[in-house]
């Protein structure tokens, strides 16, 4: 058998990640105070870019598009090139909106509805924590996709709520790509995150302690949590041949784990939301209008014109290029991070019409991939613009990962959302007597009767762990 060398042309397709299209996708995951930092700390340090006064009547902008025309034609500097990308044109979407007609006759100060106690919020820490370590790790960025992913999917306490398939699919790559990416983010502050069991949560931060080389120990945390629970302390010290001290010993230091990692940063100080977007009824319309108040509005600085008439070396005018194109990109980057959000909101108020016609026991199933099929966005892009963002509605302030929820069947073969469920929960137990509180199993029963939901009794103690409130036995008071 014969070798040779040869050359061949192949032609294949490659996504290339550049740190601009970063940028970009980056401001989608933004809070709102987050991103009124950012465009603050790049007014400072580009000296290309300058906030915009208010917008100009119609002969004044009239005039001043002449001249920039102008100018731009007499310019040597390269700003039809820097502005345009192809990559840009891929990311960016048709923007789709409502009637503008109806968007003005809404100019009322949203304020003046909206009291600043309205606008009180608990603080989500979980998160925006671990992404923060999520960003800062060696992690590929192959691997933080996936690292998103998980920490999308973890409840208030910091577990686990999707399978590795789950979030394989989600994020595009194979299952097996996911174990070392979940072991890396379960030893990320506070250790024991993203378990999915609480013997799981316990031995992750045993092995952080190094506490895991005793066999004992290990298995009393893997699988004798329930007899430590009911206190079946005799049948534990013959398995193990040990006394009851060392016994004690052992309940001490499984005591001073953690069974609820992200309790503590899920709950901290009160903090005042300003929505990112509003929702009213307008003559009979409901008119979605952006909330741009405290972000400065970016307009490339006539300091581009000077520099360009200069004779410069290769160098400072290879680093004015940089500069200018960054410029440039960050000023799209907000248009098309307000673009996405508008889409998402008009997207989500088409899909939960009767939330914001009738209130929370209205609201409906949805999912991410329900929003992404109607304007033809990824998911991971629905995610990240739904993370941290709030909207005003004639019902309250929500963050738009609210109105996404699972569903539950009802007798009549239609579907209810989880939230809304949740929310009868809570007026049923409101409205009990507390000296003969409703059970698990009443609620239940009374959720099938008055909804027609078909739903268990463990499913009624989830949902009411999840709104934190506790059993009927603790719930009971003697009057």
């Amino acid at each position: 058998m014969a070798f040779e060398i040869r050359q061949q042309f192949k032609l294949s397709q490659q996504l290339h990640m550049t740190p601009m299209l970063k940028q970009a996708i980056s401001l989608l995951l933004y809070s709102r105070q987050e991103l009124v930092e950012a465009v603050h700390k790049e007014l400072l340090e580009n000296p290309f870019l300058e906030e915009r006064e208010a917008e100009p009547g119609p002969a004044a902008q009239e005039a001043a598009d002449s001249t920039r025309t102008s100018r731009e034609q007499d310019s040597p500097w390269p700003q039809e090139e820097v502005a345009r990308s192809a990559e840009w044109e891929e990311y960016l979407g048709e923007f789709s909106s409502q009637s503008r007609v109806a968007q003005q006759e809404y100019e009322a100060a949203e304020e003046d509805g909206n009291p600043l106690e309205a606008c009180h919020s608990a603080e989500p820490n979980l998160e925006a924590h671990l992404m923060g370590q999520l960003l800062l790790s060696p992690l590929s960025e192959r691997q933080k996709s996936i690292g998103e992913c998980i920490i999308g999917n973890l409840d208030e306490t910091g577990y686990l709520t999707a399978t590795d398939e789950e979030i394989a699919s989600l994020a595009g790559v194979d299952a097996s790509e996911v174990p070392p990416v979940l072991s890396a983010v379960q030893n990320f502050d506070p250790v024991g995150v993203a378990a999915r069991t609480l013997s799981e949560c316990l031995l992750i931060q045993l092995r952080a302690r190094h506490d895991d080389r005793d066999p004992i120990l290990v298995s009393l945390v893997s699988e004798h949590l329930e007899d430590l629970e009911k206190q079946r302390y005799k049948p534990l010290m013959r398995h193990f041949h040990i006394d009851l001290d060392t016994l004690k010993e052992y309940i001490a230091i499984i005591q001073g784990l953690d069974p609820r990692p992200g309790g503590s940063l899920g709950s901290g100080a009160p903090c005042y939301v300003s929505p990112d977007i509003f929702v009213r009824k307008v003559n009979g319309e409901f008119v979605i209008l952006m909330n741009d108040e405290d972000l400065p509005h970016l307009q490339l600085s006539p300091l581009s014109e000077e520099l360009a008439s200069q004779n410069r070396s290769s160098e400072e005018k290879d680093y004015m290029n940089d500069r200018l194109r960054s410029a440039v990109w960050i000023i799209r980057s907000l248009e098309e991070r307000q673009r996405t959000l508008y889409q998402v909101m008009e997207s989500i108020v088409k899909h939960q019409h009767d939330f914001f016609e009738y209130g929370v026991y209205k609201l409906k199933p949805l999912v991410l991939k329900d929003i992404a099929e109607d304007i033809g966005r990824s998911e991971s892009s629905i995610s990240r613009i739904t993370t941290n963002k709030y909207v005003g509605t004639p019902h309250g302030i929500f963050e738009l990962k609210y109105f996404f929820n699972s569903a539950l069947a009802s007798s009549d073969g239609s579907q209810v959302g989880s939230e809304s469920v949740k929310a009868r929960i809570r007026a049923l137990i409101d409205g009990e007597d507390h000296a003969h509180p409703l059970s698990d199993e009443d609620i239940s029963a009374r959720l099938n009767e008055g909804l027609g939901v078909k739903i268990a009794r463990r499913t009624v103690a989830k949902y009411r762990e999840e709104l934190g409130i506790p059993s009927s036995s603790r719930r009971k008071k003697h009057l």
